[in-house]
């Protein structure tokens, strides 16, 4: 999983990937625990993410299961930035921000969202 999850560094900042593009419903379920354990491992408020959802299947359970995830990182995450989020249902996004009780900033490029999540 280290090659879907792990630290990159852009403009001097460590950020951690989650590299969920293409991924199916069953890898999803699998990365997002993966993704769970290692935040949970970091500093709190110290954890800069980019979340890459292109093509990745979100189907209910792994909806359920982003919802989850996003509530127990909460506390490490300092900032974080998700793209090739058009394809995941409207409803879910919201209910994604509701539940976590932050904005989830969405970018249509990697290079744009490592720009935003570099800067102070």
């Amino acid at each position: 999983m280290d090659d879907r999850i792990h630290f990159i560094e852009h403009k001097g900042k460590q950020i951690l990937l989650l590299d969920f593009s293409h991924a199916t419903a069953p890898q999803m379920l699998l990365l997002l625990d993966y993704v769970r354990v290692t935040v949970a491992q970091q500093d709190r408020q110290s954890v800069t993410i980019l979340a890459d959802y292109q093509d990745a299947e979100i189907d209910h359970a792994v909806a359920t299961k982003i919802k989850e995830v996003l509530a127990l990182d909460g506390p490490f995450v300092k900032k974080s930035a998700w793209v090739g989020t058009e394809h995941i249902p409207h409803v879910f996004m919201e209910n994604f921000q509701s539940f976590s009780q932050r904005e989830i900033v969405t970018f249509k490029t990697r290079d744009e969202a490592l720009e935003w999540l570099a800067g102070e």
